[in-house]
């Protein structure tokens, strides 16, 4: 049976690593690094260097989860912002 887990190199801050992740949270963390214009290691770099502790690869799944738990609250301030502006007329 093949592992749920992938392991992956990747450069962070000039430095190779590796991280154990599932591919659906590396799907994930493309989705974000693609959302944001950002690249992977961009990301995986500024999650290693805001985490205070445990391994990075849990920070790493933590970082998706909040990412996606934080979508019903971005969706509602752009559709909030989207009303104001089409409740405002056009000045030309």
């Amino acid at each position: 049976m093949k592992s749920p887990v992938v392991k992956r190199s990747i450069v962070i801050a000039g430095h190779k690593t590796s991280v154990s992740l599932e591919d659906q949270f590396w799907d994930a963390l493309k989705e974000i690094a693609a959302e944001k214009r950002s690249t992977l290691s961009d990301i995986v770099a500024s999650i290693d260097s805001g985490r205070n502790q445990g391994n990075l690869s849990s920070a790493i799944r933590l970082y998706v989860l909040a990412h996606y738990r934080a979508m019903p609250a971005r969706r509602e301030t752009s559709e909030a912002t989207e009303r104001n502006a089409a409740s405002r007329p056009n000045v030309a």
